[in-house]
């Protein structure tokens, strides 16, 4: 039988958050270079904020130590009101691998707990496949185009669900591309 692995970290809500990021789970611990969501270092979800927010990929990178500035990156998340969770809190790795494709979920995060604790909120953006399938399964909204979003309401918030890229560089699509779509999503929700 497959362990249930529980998710390692607590989510990252500034009280100010408007947007909710989500992702599907961290990958193994083996993969890590710190102790944060999108913590292994192949994946460019910072190149991507680096991109976005500076115009510099590598801003938020911490090459000779091989991670990412921790540190700026949560400060950046409080300062622009940006939350992180992950879309599942139990799952099974069915090969042990980081993939989604691989990746059991046993039981999904509760959501409106989730906004419950983040009462600014009115956008949530799913950062890969496996987290905008569970959300559109749950919520029943219909998949937009990549980089845009549908509304939905959920209790009694209006809501917006963005499909974004996957910052995984297994993903083929060049970084700058990525990051337009990003761009664009801050922009709209951010503004």
């Amino acid at each position: 039988m497959i362990p249930v692995e529980r998710h390692p970290l607590e989510p990252f809500l500034p009280p100010n958050a408007r947007l909710l990021m989500l992702w599907s789970f961290p990958p193994p611990r083996r993969r890590w270079c710190m102790d944060f969501f999108y913590p292994n270092r192949t994946n460019m979800m910072w190149e991507i904020f680096g991109e976005v927010f500076f115009g510099d990929s590598q801003r938020l990178v911490d090459a000779e130590h091989k991670t990412f500035r921790q540190a700026d990156i949560e400060a950046l998340l409080r300062e622009k009101g940006i939350a992180i969770f992950d879309t599942a809190t139990t799952v099974r790795r069915l090969t042990g691998n980081a993939s989604d494709k691989d990746l059991q979920i046993v039981e999904r995060t509760d959501i409106p707990a989730l906004l419950a604790r983040i009462p600014f909120c009115h956008d949530i953006v799913c950062t890969g496949q496996k987290s905008f399938s569970a959300l559109t399964e749950d919520y029943g909204v219909p998949t937009p185009p990549m980089g845009e979003y549908n509304r939905f309401v959920l209790g009694d918030r209006e809501m917006r669900l963005w499909r974004m890229p996957s910052s995984s560089r297994a993903f083929p699509m060049p970084l700058k591309e990525k990051a337009g779509h990003y761009r664009h999503m801050m922009n709209t929700v951010l503004e």
